[in-house]
């Protein structure tokens, strides 16, 4: 049976074997993990290319921050809307392709110009990832299970940050203090810029393997099972609908996204900066801490969401949000202030956990609440919102307070503490005020499906 060939309404499409649908959420994963190594890897960064490029903590925020995510955003629209009709796979394997050589691109780059540049591309090419992703999960599992398996996947996040800061501090340590890196074909480049290739050229290796899926069957389409795809107006009309829910989750959730980008792009340079440790050996610490930590709290986050919708909450996923949200304000205020970097590592792994929960829930409610043909777009918005308030202004708002406020680099350790903290708050307060308009839309997308 085709893609588009419709079931009587009457009837549902079995959803393919469990063993199988893992299999795509694997495969999805390791896209994700490449995703996150090449763009977090900037953070690892910060200090040779400061010195190499002749830039300021702003200009390191720019392009860990702004340059990559206003194209990440812009592009997410429209390519979360083909996710809504066209093969999400083949969209996937385009932009992990696009991304990939992208990333190596920046081995190369010389000036900020030119980094910023391939910077952009990297932002666009990981625009298609997420949308297509999270609508093919929808697809493939019941809905009981759909906050842990996208959980799952969302594990990327945190295992492809915890390699790249792995990797980045293997690559420190290997090549000590030389002034050149040799790789083949490309020659002689610093040892900044020689992590670029080691971290993209795995990704473009594994393109191929996306081909692997097949496209599920597009589920709750009813009448509209031939349609290629909703139109704007009404999607828009959706949207405006259930404005307080759009508003209060992806708002909420984008103040968590900025407590989680900004720490994480400038965690090496505090401990840098505040403890007087070696680079490569903060890379492999943090690296660890953030793959397993991360990795169990954002599993968790989907785990006791389902648990909860099963018992008969209807908010289970912002609730689960709004509980992290509020464990995570006194970690996120103490670990930067620790007198000591053991002390501060100790804080870090309950601090990284409850900022981990989050961010598998957030978009499976999403996927919840929104008609199958409208999946991807609203998902395209949720990524906009969450990439441009948190990884767009994240590692800003922590230089700004670093450069403009305290006027002293060694004050970053305040920035953090100042910035997590207050937009932890923030967060809290949505999340809270979005639980019963999140209720009201379920009860509203309820009686639409009926």
């Amino acid at each position: 049976m085709s893609e588009n060939e419709a079931l009587p309404e009457s009837v549902e499409e079995p959803y393919p074997s469990e063993k199988y649908s893992w299999f795509v959420v694997s495969i999805l994963l390791i896209a994700y993990i490449f995703s996150f190594i090449d763009r977090q890897i900037l953070g690892f960064l910060v200090g040779p290319m400061k010195e190499d490029l002749g830039i300021s903590d702003n200009h390191m925020a720019l392009l860990g921050g702004f340059s990559f995510a206003v194209f990440y955003t812009i592009f997410g629209i429209p390519l979360g809307r083909l996710a809504d009709s066209k093969s999400r796979r083949t969209i996937i394997a385009v932009g992990l392709a696009v991304w990939s050589l992208m990333s190596m691109g920046c081995g190369i780059a010389k000036n900020f110009a030119t980094l910023a540049m391939f910077r952009m591309g990297v932002g666009v090419g990981e625009a298609s990832l997420s949308p297509s992703a999270y609508s093919l999960i929808t697809d493939l599992f019941k809905p009981n299970r759909i906050a842990l398996a996208i959980s799952v996947y969302g594990a990327g996040i945190y295992i492809g940050s915890g390699l790249a800061y792995l990797v980045g501090g293997i690559v420190v340590s290997f090549v000590g203090d030389a002034e050149f890196v040799t790789l083949p074909i490309i020659g002689d480049v610093k040892p900044w810029q020689s992590v670029f290739f080691y971290i993209g050229l795995p990704g473009l290796m594994f393109v191929p393997f996306m081909f692997l899926i097949k496209e599920p069957k597009r589920r709750g389409l009813g009448k509209n099972a031939n349609a290629e795809s909703v139109p704007l107006p009404e999607v828009f009309a959706y949207v405006k609908a259930n404005w307080r829910t759009f508003f209060f989750h992806n708002v909420g959730f984008a103040f968590l996204s900025f407590i989680g980008y900004g720490s994480a792009f400038w965690i090496v340079e505090f401990f840098v900066r505040t403890h007087d440790m070696a680079r490569g050996d903060i890379g492999k610490i943090y690296g660890v801490i953030v793959i397993v930590v991360g990795t169990l709290g954002i599993i968790s986050g989907g785990f006791f969401a389902d648990k909860l919708r099963e018992r008969g909450y209807a908010d289970s996923k912002m609730r689960v949000g709004l509980i992290a949200a509020l464990c995570h304000i006194p970690l996120g205020l103490a670990f930067p202030l620790m007198p000591n970097s053991t002390l501060a590592f100790i804080v870090l792994c309950p601090a990284v956990y409850t900022a981990a929960m989050p961010f598998g829930v957030a978009p499976a409610a999403i996927q919840e609440m929104m008609p199958n043909r409208m999946r991807g777009q609203a998902s395209a918005i949720y990524l906009f919102v969450v990439n441009m308030i948190g990884m767009g202004l994240g590692p800003n708002a922590v230089s700004f307070f670093t450069v403009n406020v305290f006027h002293d680099d060694s004050k970053l350790n305040w920035s953090l503490a100042i910035v997590s903290t207050v937009a932890g708050l923030l967060a809290s307060f949505l999340l809270w005020k979005g639980m019963a308009q999140f209720r009201k839309s379920m009860e509203t997308k309820e009686a639409m499906d009926a």
